[in-house]
């Protein structure tokens, strides 16, 4: 079947179906992902929420899915797009192809298109709206869709509702829940720790009957500024409990102390970000998905410390807390992009609690 991708500045390309069948206009973001792999924890990622992601690498699906990597049970991006999908995956975990999840999950994926010029246009016009549509659907009707706004309740639709215990030996850490992703959990879990999620809206008094020794705030999709109401509970858990912020986790915390946050052009998403860290001088290699960054100039009145920056464009990457054992890092330590350089924060994050 053949469909027609139409960006918001007016640019439309041709292409192929092979996920779930598009049968009417399909609204969503357009944002590119810059890995080689990890197109299922990609696909499963909470964080894409409403986002069409375009993949850069050309070749998507060659080793296939399995039914241990997702980093949630069902995934919420509104669409996959890439240059070429692989129909006959050959791995040794393979249980079935990307274009089988697809389906399963209705999500639509189209390939054909370049998607190495469509990067570039998105880095040159900034993140989009975009629509997926039938080629012959009236560019009316399209551009009538394109006059709506996107939806902000993407937090609301991927949290947990209703909280959930994992337990362990160690001591006890409330994973508050944005959109949490699966490894958050395997990485805490094999410390040890015994694990309780709550949703995004569980107030301070509903997690504190857990009794927690840390708290770890999610990533998760979408602006941190549409839950405005999460802010006055980070405020008391920081004064009580170790904190450890990953990705939305670290823009609600610098929000919560102060700081403030802004809409890049095109995002971080990718699986090769350089991080310098400023005390130590080493430099490690990140995986990351985010929108949005916290504001450098916006720290300076506030009791948070910037701690680690990205080399690419400077953009903050890590706070930490002047008077309590708080800290914050804007890319995912729980990823596993090729290094795991960044796996030693939840050892940190673990010393705090003892």
């Amino acid at each position: 079947m053949k469909l027609k991708l139409t960006l918001e500045n007016g640019m439309t390309f041709e292409a192929k179906s092979f996920g779930h069948e598009v049968t009417t206009p399909l609204l969503g973001e357009i944002v590119f992902n810059t890995s080689m792999t990890g197109y299922q924890e990609i696909l499963s990622d909470p964080s894409y929420c409403d986002q069409m992601v375009v993949m850069t690498y050309p070749l998507i699906g060659n080793y296939g899915v399995n039914k241990d990597d997702f980093e949630s049970m069902i995934p919420s991006l509104k669409a996959l797009i890439v240059s070429e999908a692989c129909e006959s995956p050959s791995n040794w975990r393979n249980e079935y192809s990307i274009a089988s999840l697809l389906k399963e999950f209705k999500i639509p994926g189209i390939q054909g298109i370049d998607s190495r010029k469509l990067t570039k246009i998105v880095r040159k016009y900034g993140t989009m709206k975009a629509i997926i549509s039938p080629v012959e659907t009236n560019d009316g009707d399209i551009q009538q869709l394109l006059k709506k706004d996107l939806p902000t309740d993407q937090i609301k639709r991927v949290s947990s509702s209703h909280s959930i215990h994992f337990p362990g030996d160690g001591k006890r850490v409330v994973i508050i829940d944005y959109g949490y992703k699966k490894n958050i959990l395997r990485s805490l879990s094999k410390r040890g720790l015994d694990i309780v999620v709550v949703p995004f809206d569980s107030s301070l008094d509903q997690i504190e009957k857990f009794k927690p020794s840390g708290v770890v705030l999610s990533n998760g999709p979408g602006d941190p500024k549409s839950i405005p109401e999460a802010l006055p509970v980070i405020r008391s858990l920081q004064e009580k409990y170790p904190m450890m912020c990953i990705c939305m986790g670290h823009q609600l915390f610098a929000l919560a102390n102060g700081a403030d946050t802004e809409k890049l052009s095109f995002g971080h998403r990718g699986a090769n970000h350089p991080v310098k860290d400023l005390e130590t001088g080493k430099v490690f290699i990140t995986s990351q998905n985010h929108s949005y960054a916290v504001r450098d100039k916006s720290i300076e009145q506030t009791s948070l410390i910037k701690t680690q920056v990205n080399i690419n464009d400077n953009t903050v990457e890590g706070l930490a807390h002047k008077n309590f054992p708080a800290f914050s890092v804007q890319y995912h330590p729980e990823a596993y992009p090729g290094p795991d350089d960044t796996q030693f924060l939840f050892d940190t994050f673990l010393e705090s609690l003892r």
